[in-house]
């Protein structure tokens, strides 16, 4: 997101944890901001006079308190701190696990968010907070995008765990999965954000959701491998709080005015799984 922002010829600031980041930022002509955007100390020393923010944290584990701690108790820092900057824009990246049906129905932005695992209440309740803020400042638009599975270089678990031998297929496999590629939702980010209108929440996701049986076939034949192991959907869904649900994009293909770069995961994962 950051380097597309710079592509543009937009100044961007990049927050990190990890100092050892800066480097990596600098190279990418963004000044780096590194510090803890959960403590009080971090927001009091951040620089003012943005205009446009893009919150897009990690929860890198930590379950339902560190998702509280990061998502929503950060959200609302940034909040605060936001409240004396001219921002015209605010683009929030949230995700697909606000959903919690689980019998493969289609959602879009108006199905009903109300999941059984902890976190994803904890998303929801974020996403409210900053849509009632954002109503109430004059000039404040917030776009929520509700990212399903990211993958890319370097990303997307199932792939990932596929090809080191340890995937699992959730009971006969019909579990949908919905996925989007790294480049289509930082180009999704960067567009809401230069493009604001209004306060609205769009589902990020590719064109075509894929049962878990299928996905791991196309890769099994793609790789020369065989399909992983069942486990049973009752072990997964204990593990994981799994739901089962087909994700439109409908509303981002509008609003993007423009085709996803990848829009299944087949032209996605084909190049990673030909990397030479």
């Amino acid at each position: 997101m950051g380097s597309q922002l710079r592509g543009l010829g937009h100044e961007v600031w990049g927050v990190r944890r990890d100092a050892s980041a800066a480097t990596e930022l600098k190279e990418r002509g963004i000044t780096p901001l590194i510090g803890d955007l959960t403590t009080d100390r971090f927001w009091a020393a951040l620089p003012h006079g943005f205009n446009a923010v893009i919150t897009a944290a990690s929860s890198k584990g930590g379950g339902a308190a560190g998702y509280r701690t990061l998502y929503l108790e950060g959200t609302r820092r940034a909040l605060n701190w936001g409240a004396g900057q001219p921002i015209t824009s605010w683009v929030h990246l949230s995700s697909t696990s606000v959903y919690g049906q689980t019998a493969g129905e289609w959602v879009n932005e108006a199905s009903p968010t109300e999941p059984l695992n902890e976190t994803s209440q904890i998303l929801v309740q974020t996403e409210r907070e900053l849509l009632a803020t954002a109503a109430s400042r004059d000039g404040f638009p917030v776009t929520i995008l509700r990212s399903a599975g990211i993958y890319g270089p370097g990303r997307g678990h199932l792939f990932q765990q596929f090809v080191a031998g340890t995937a699992h297929l959730t009971g006969s496999g019909t579990r949908w999965l919905n996925m989007i590629h790294r480049d289509d939702l930082a180009r999704a980010a960067t567009h809401c954000l230069l493009h604001p209108q209004g306060n609205r929440v769009l589902n990020t996701c590719d064109d075509e959701p894929v049962t878990e049986r299928d996905f791991f076939q196309w890769l099994a034949e793609r790789l020369g491998r065989p399909l992983p192991p069942s486990l049973p959907a009752e072990e997964r869904s204990r593990k994981r709080g799994t739901t089962d649900k087909r994700v439109s994009n409908a509303a981002l293909k509008v609003a993007l005015g423009a085709p996803l770069l990848f829009p299944t995961f087949r032209e996605g994962y084909g190049p990673l799984c030909d990397p030479g």
